[in-house]
């Protein structure tokens, strides 16, 4: 999979020549140090100067980068001792959701995340990150479990939204995201929600209730995609971009809404860039907002929990 999207294709091409330098250096003993150092200097200020700027429809085209890193990517680098649970305990198992216990610098805790595929058999295995009731209800069961041990609940948002099919309607599906959502709202445990990459509709808020959201540069979270919003406003999925340029999805947007706490900034180019880097810098705000929420009583995080939802969607009357 090529690792640029169509707005970088002039720092792909910049690249490209700073590989073919350096092939044809080593495999004919010729110095082209300088002007690999220019064409770096070149690569580097260009990526700056698209990175300051991205539109909201570019910050979403990153979102869903297809080697963008997900769930179980930050997992095996943040978490250790990680074991999974399966099944809801009434149907089955949903691969679109991951969910088990494992410890957070030696302490317990539990964790729970949209997963995606890469190639066609994951991607259909994991049904593209959108889960479906029994993968809400597996969620739900990891909250009793964390709530039977004390454990902090990290949750990691990347799915499009809720899987739309017959099969999950004719199961509960809204019913299913209604009770994870409230199963978040009461439990008596610590709650960390991250945003990694997609926030669609009812599908990511499921597990998105949380004492503190965090949310990566280049994440959307939004109540729709902006191919449906398009679709609903103008009768055109193809304008997406400008539905994209509306909605507030970006971090920015939202944690100026007060709708997110904390921005974790990304690698220059995005995270699947230096999955590592971004990973160790998740979890150091993963660190220092567990340690912030330590301080509280559960009364005060479920009070503040509370106000902190009562509180979305306020307005101010225009006269």
């Amino acid at each position: 999979m090529s690792k640029f999207l169509e707005f970088e294709r002039p720092v792909e091409e910049i690249k490209e020549k700073i590989e073919e330098l350096r092939r044809f250096d080593s495999e004919n003993d010729v110095d082209f140090t300088e002007q690999i150092e220019r064409l770096e200097k070149r690569r580097d200020s260009l990526e700056q100067s698209i990175f300051s700027s991205l539109t909201p429809w570019q910050i979403t085209q990153l979102a869903r980068h297809p080697m963008r890193p997900y769930t179980l990517d930050y997992v095996e680098r943040i978490f250790t001792d990680f074991h999974e649970l399966h099944g809801d305990r009434a149907f089955a198992d949903d691969r679109a959701i991951v969910a088990g216990l494992a410890r957070f610098n030696g302490q317990g805790a539990a964790v729970i995340g949209h997963q995606k595929g890469r190639d066609t058999n994951s991607k259909l295995k994991r049904n593209f990150g959108m889960p479906r009731p029994e993968g809400y209800r597996k969620a739900q069961r990891i909250v009793r479990l964390a709530e039977q041990f004390s454990l902090p609940i990290f949750t990691f948002i990347d799915t499009p939204g809720a899987h739309p099919g017959f099969d999950a309607e004719s199961r509960g599906q809204s019913q299913a995201i209604a009770s994870s959502m409230l199963s978040l709202i009461r439990t008596k445990c610590p709650v960390i929600a991250t945003v990694i990459g997609e926030g669609g509709s009812g599908g990511a808020l499921a597990i998105g209730i949380a004492d503190e959201v965090i949310m990566l540069e280049y994440a959307v979270y939004s109540v729709i995609s902006p191919e449906g919003c398009a679709s609903i406003l103008w009768k055109d999925a193809s304008k997406a971009a400008d539905a994209a340029e509306v909605m507030g999805l970006t971090s920015h947007a939202l944690a100026k809404h007060g709708l997110i706490d904390v921005i974790v900034k990304e690698p220059i180019g995005g995270a699947h860039q230096d999955v590592q880097e971004m990973a160790d810098r998740i979890k150091n705000q993963l660190e220092t907002s567990l340690e912030n929420l330590s301080y509280r009583s559960i009364d005060e995080l479920l009070a503040l929990r509370d106000t902190r939802l009562r509180s979305y969607g306020e307005f101010l009357p225009v006269s």
